[in-house]
């Protein structure tokens, strides 16, 4: 999953960022409503986490503009602001959710797992490929009955595989959804990465589910003989 972050307090994003990266988002991180408007329109992002109150343009006018340009992602306020009309005229301006600081970077990670799973199709949180399992709300994978343990960055890694499953997936793709924009695309970084999942999920004596599609990159899906 890839967030956006607009955040102006290099502190609070910086302490934000860290507290989603460790659950294995990927997150970019905008200081100011205009730069927030200019990623989020050349970028494709799971969710939008946007401070109210930010340089330029705050959080309420690039929601409109954004909605106004049809970039739908779910979108969740922070802000210090509790007067119930802030919460009214952020919520109309087609916001999801709305979180007043302070905050625990707990209550966060809830919130934004409760606008994700509102965008699967009926509420989907377990998703399965053969005997491979998902919980997407529980972090957990299984193969065969079996507990596979996954770093953030796997599970998420995974998660894509397996949410465009049976279809093959560029590593362009992979990069975008799964690494934030600082990402170097000229490392073999997606490589490593599909080979550590290959030896956690392609175990002995198990049909592989992950493959390689020569010219276009990596597809998560059972082939039968």
């Amino acid at each position: 999953m890839r967030i956006l972050l607009a955040e102006d307090e290099p502190k609070v994003a910086g302490h934000i960022r860290l507290g989603l990266t460790a659950e294995g988002y990927a997150v970019d991180v905008a200081a100011d409503g205009d730069e927030a408007i200019w990623l989020a329109e050349e970028n494709q992002y799971d969710a939008l986490l946007l401070d109210v109150t930010m340089p330029h343009k705050d959080g309420f006018t690039v929601v409109r503009h954004l909605r106004r340009k049809q970039i739908l992602a779910p979108v969740i306020f922070l802000t210090a602001r509790d007067d119930v009309q802030d919460k009214v005229r952020g919520l109309d301006a087609g916001a999801d959710d709305y979180l007043t600081k302070p905050f625990s970077i707990s209550e966060l990670l809830a919130r934004l797992r409760a606008v994700l799973r509102r965008q699967r199709p009926q509420s989907a949180t377990v998703v399965r490929v053969s005997d491979l399992e998902l919980d997407l709300v529980a972090h957990e994978a299984r193969r065969a009955g079996e507990q596979i343990v996954l770093t953030p960055r796997e599970f998420a890694l995974l998660e894509f595989l397996i949410s465009n499953s049976p279809k093959p997936v560029s590593k362009t793709a992979i990069v975008e959804h799964v690494w934030d924009q600082h990402f170097d695309s000229e490392t073999n970084v997606v490589n490593v990465f599909i080979n550590l999942l290959r030896k956690k999920i392609d175990r002995p004596n198990l049909p592989p589910l992950i493959h390689t599609v020569r010219g276009v990159g990596f597809a998560l899906r059972e082939e039968r003989s």
